[in-house]
């Protein structure tokens, strides 16, 4: 996926989600990130950067409960 954003704002559709993934630097080590965009169906957005794609899901899903 390329851009998740236009103009710093998510461009995530309401019910869906987008992601993309960059590399970054810790210390001496290169590592694979990955930035998450989840919108609700009635439009609250969440985001987040994880190691992985299951990683944000899980952050997403523990988000989802506790804003019930």
């Amino acid at each position: 996926m390329g851009t998740i954003n236009q103009n710093g704002c998510s461009v995530c559709a309401a019910g869906s989600e987008n992601y993309t993934t960059f590399s970054t630097r810790l210390g001496r080590k290169s590592v694979k990130r990955v930035q998450y965009d989840y919108r609700t169906p009635e439009g609250e957005l969440f985001s987040c950067v994880g190691k992985d794609i299951e990683d944000c899901r899980r952050k997403r899903d523990e988000w989802v409960r506790t804003n019930k």
